[in-house]
Formats: structure tokens, sequence, C-alpha cells
């Protein structure tokens, strides 16, 4: 087997595809058996390159192996190493390190050195084609590439209505599959569209109310940190106070109940079209604006999402409709259901089932709500663009499948005993308490690494700089707050009983969810961290569910 001349953790200069231009780039991995180097360059991108496109630094730089200093040069510090406690997760995963992006004037003055088609930088120039970089970008799309991609399109809004309409069945089941299917025109209605448009524009206008801290977002690649404002909780209140008055002034919510199907056309009709408008202003939009995950494919980029943050002046549309229009509208939609649930059945107060189904998920959006600054670390602020993908998932599988559990117990009445309501609450509750402590302890290691308090936490070091966390929480499983996430998943689907599956759709489909993030993080690190990945590995075995995955 031919030897390697670089090692792991090794700065170096790497090519660029394409081009003869040299750019500093830190030795990832080495794959034995293709001979490539994977690098990573200054502004997070990683590549594959081969030995020949790999030369050594000019005069001495840093060399590091494993995250160890072997050799620095005493006039060209480039980084401070700070100790940066690190805990590991599918958001954090993906933040990417800072660099320097200023030019260095003693190699521009070296390169004369080199064979004079050689050009040295350390900064990318801006007349590089957009072209060059998004090929670079496309070679693993996920999700199937662009056949998956458009397959989902299609795929999810015909499976959200199939599911709404065997949910309404009364015996819903193989042998009535499928349900009758209303009419296209039945499905729109305008007056619909408008209260959906009324909601969403609502949402906007407590959003833009200045109230709450201001907040900044984790490091672009160019250096710059977008500011966001943190006001969730109280366009929650907002909502709720404005609801309320809807009681007072005997608003018919049950309408919401009644047109159910025509508020999930509304929604999937106005995802589409944010969708359109945010693929075409990226067409406009500047190379260091666009997100990591795109690759210059019409059909995939309209999917995951070209530009990264999208903005109409401050307002962050990818920002906004990640907790306000749809994680709200789950709360107002599943108390909607509580008042059908006793109108259909002709209750004079709602069941124990609705009541706990409404708690348990009123609790899960609140402390999202209140929590809001952690999803600015998330790997749908930092690494996804703002597209199809999650537009559809904010504006209409988060509020009308979310809600499934309520909706189901309309038409699907179960009676639930003391005894086993106990259990589904202490259920409840254990999860709960997992996700929000590991949360806890993920956001403190994020805001202060050197908390006294977190000392006793044990790390291993990695070349980039940064500690994965192997003991508290997030040393029991790599995903600790994904196991809390799915018990709570488990103890909303329970009190829908166990007449049929369909209340259990939601278990099943976030556990796929949850294992498909944790193996594109299993993906991402494994590149990022090389050998201190497969220490973490040994030292954090389960990644989700001890002794099980």
């Amino acid at each position: 087997m031919p030897s390697r001349k670089f090692a792991d953790g090794e700065v170096v200069r790497g090519r660029w595809p394409g081009s003869s231009l040299y750019y500093e780039v830190e030795i990832l991995s080495h794959d034995s058996n293709s001979q490539l180097y994977n690098v990573k360059y200054k502004d997070g991108t990683e590549l594959e390159l081969k030995e020949s496109d790999i030369k050594k630094p000019f005069g001495n730089s840093i060399n590091r192996y494993n995250g160890e200093p072997e050799l620095i040069e005493r006039n060209d510090m480039p980084h401070k190493h700070t100790q940066e406690k690190f805990h590991l997760s599918q958001e954090s995963s993906y933040i990417p390190t800072q660099y320097s992006l200023r030019g260095r004037r003693e190699e521009i003055k070296l390169k004369e050195v080199e064979s004079k088609e050689e050009i040295v930088v350390t900064k990318r120039p801006a007349l590089l084609r957009t072209s060059e970089v998004t090929a670079t970008q496309s070679k693993d799309l996920e999700f199937g590439g662009v056949p998956g991609v458009f397959l989902i399109m299609l795929g999810l809004p015909a499976f959200l209505f199939l599911l709404l309409l065997m949910c309404k069945q009364k015996e819903p089941s193989l042998l009535n599959f499928p349900p009758p299917l209303p009419a296209l025109g039945d499905l729109w209605e305008t007056r619909v569209f408008g209260a959906y448009l009324l909601w969403f524009l609502l949402q906007a206008l407590f959003h833009l109310l200045p109230i709450g801290k201001v907040v900044e977002g984790t490091p672009l690649t160019d250096g710059r940190r977008l500011k966001y404002r943190l006001n969730g909780f109280y366009a929650f209140i907002l909502t709720s106070a404005l609801v309320g008055a809807c009681f007072f002034w005997n608003v018919e919510l049950y309408y919401v109940y009644r047109h159910f199907l025509q508020f999930a056309f509304a929604a999937v009709v106005f995802a589409t079209g944010l969708s359109v408008y945010l693929y075409a202003r990226a067409l406009k939009a500047p190379q260091d604006e666009l997100s990591p995950a795109s690759s210059g494919n019409a059909i995939y980029d309209f999917f995951i999402g070209r530009e990264l943050n999208p903005r109409i002046g401050t307002f962050d549309l990818k920002y906004f409709c990640e907790l306000r229009p749809g994680l709200i509208g789950w709360v107002v939609i599943n108390l909607v259901m509580l008042l059908a649930e006793m109108k259909e059945q002709n209750r004079a107060l709602p069941s124990l089932a609705m009541i706990l189904v409404n708690s348990f998920q009123l609790l899960y959006v609140v402390d999202a709500l209140w929590n809001e600054e952690a999803l600015l670390t998330t790997m749908d602020i930092i690494h996804d663009g703002f597209g199809f993908m999650l537009a559809f998932g904010d504006l209409v599988w988060v509020p009308f499948i979310y809600s499934f559990q309520a909706f189901y117990l309309v038409s699907h009445p179960n009676e639930l005993s003391w005894p086993m309501a106990s259990l589904i609450i202490a259920l409840k509750l254990c999860g709960f308490v997992i996700f929000r402590c590991a949360n806890s302890q993920k956001n403190a290691f994020r805001k202060n690494p050197a908390d006294p308090r977190l000392a006793h936490l044990k790390t291993i070091h990695t070349s980039t700089g940064k500690n994965l966390l192997v003991s508290g929480w997030w040393g029991f499983v790599r995903h600790p707050n994904y196991l809390g996430d799915l018990i709570m998943a488990l103890a909303w689907s329970l009190p829908c009983g166990f007449n049929h599956i369909l209340p259990y759709f939601y278990v099943v489909y976030f556990t796929i969810l949850l294992v498909h993030r944790e193996a594109r993080d299993e993906q991402h690190c494994r590149k990022k961290y090389g050998l201190a990945w497969e220490k973490y590995c040994q030292r954090v075995p389960y990644r989700i569910v001890p002794y099980i995955y």
C-alpha cells in the first residue's frame, strides 16, 4: 500500500479544482483505496484532492496532527486556540471553524519561488465562476439526489391529504383505501386562503414588534454574524390573547375544522409560491450568501434551498418561518380540535385523551419558543438553505401533521382511564426531562465553554481546535435530545388508544426523520474530525437509544 505524504490535521496548500490557484487547507482524512485526501478550505468547503494537487506550505507553518501543534512559526500565529468545549449533536456539528480571510503578503512575495503558472492566495477570488464552486458541492447530493427530491416534492402533498382523508373515515383500514378523493376544485376556497394569508401576515407583524432581545447568530463564511430578535414567546402570548378575544366575540373557530382540508391546501399553495419566490431571488444572490447545501442543479436547489439567509431588509424569512406561523398554528389547530370534539361528540367537557394531547404539545411548543435562541445553531439555520424542504415542512407539515393525534380523536374518541393517563404523563415527563436537560447542557457549552459548573465534563480534542464532549448527557448517547424527542412523540400518541395505527404515524415518521438526521451528522463529522471522531465513537458507541441503536 502506498505511503501517505500528508498527515491528518496538517495545514498545507491545496489546488482549487479547475484552476492553478492554491489555498491554505487542512487535511481531514485520507482514503487508502482511492489515494484521495479530504481537505477543508478556510471558508468551510470540503473537497477531495489528489496528492499531486497538494503542496507543503511556504516556510514554517502549523503542522497539527490530531489537534496537537507540532511546529508554530513565531511571527505568524494564525489562530488563538481557545479551549472551546463542544457538544456533539446534529445541530452543532455544522458550525464552521472561524478563519481569518485576510491576504498574506508574505505568501504573495514568495510565489516567485514556485512555478510561474502557480498563483498563491489565501482568499478565494471573486472572479472564480459560480459553476466551479457549485460543481464541487454537488458530488454528494442527499435525499436520493435530483430524482429523490423530485419524488418527495410530488409525494409529500399527496401523502398529507391521504392521511387526513383516511383520518376522517369512521373505519379507516386498508380495505377502505384509498379514501374517497375530493375534486381539486373542492380543495380551493378563496376565503380560506385569505384567512391563511392573514394568519401569516399577523405572525409577521408580531415578529416585527420591537420587543425581545437581539442576539447574533453563528459566524458566516465571511466572518459576519447576522442579528436576530427573539420575541417568539411574546408572539405566542399575543396570539393567545387574540384567540381569547375570538371566544369573547363568539368567533366560530369550528370553521377551521370544517374546512381543514381547504386550509391544508391553502398552506401547500402558499408554501409552493414562497419556494418559487425564494429560488428566483436566490438566482441573483452573491456567491458568499448561498447555502453550503446548494448544488447548482435547479431542481435540487429549489428543494434544499439555494440562499442560506434570505432577508427582506432585516426580516429573515427562514428564521421567521421556522418557529412562528407553523409552530404557533399547531397549538391553535389543537385547540380547534378540542372544541370540535366537544361539538361532534356532544360533550360538555373535552375527553381526558384530548386534554393530554393538547397539554403535551402545548408544553413542547412553549419550550421551543422560550428557548428560541437555540434555533440559531441548528442545521436548518447554519447549513440548509431556505427552499421547498423547509417552507413545506414549517408551514404545512408541522401544523397539519403534528396536530394529527388531536384531529384523529375528533372522529375516533378514546376513553382513557386515570391509571393509564398517569403512566402516559410519567412517560411524557421522562422524555421532556431528557430533552430539556440535554439541550440546556448543549446551550451552556455554546454560550460559555469555560463555565466552572461544566469543568467536570470530559472531552476529546480534535484537529479543528474544538472538543467533542464525552460525558454528561452527551456521553450517554450521541444524541440524547433525539431520545427525549422520541419518548415524547410516543407519549403524544398513546392517548389515542390502540384501535388503529394512524395516530402512531407521527412516531414512525419522526423515528425515520431522526435516524436520517443522525446519519447526515455521522457522515459530516467523520469527514470533519477524522481520527478524533473514531475515538469519540468508541467512547460513546450508541447513537440515539442506549444498547439498541
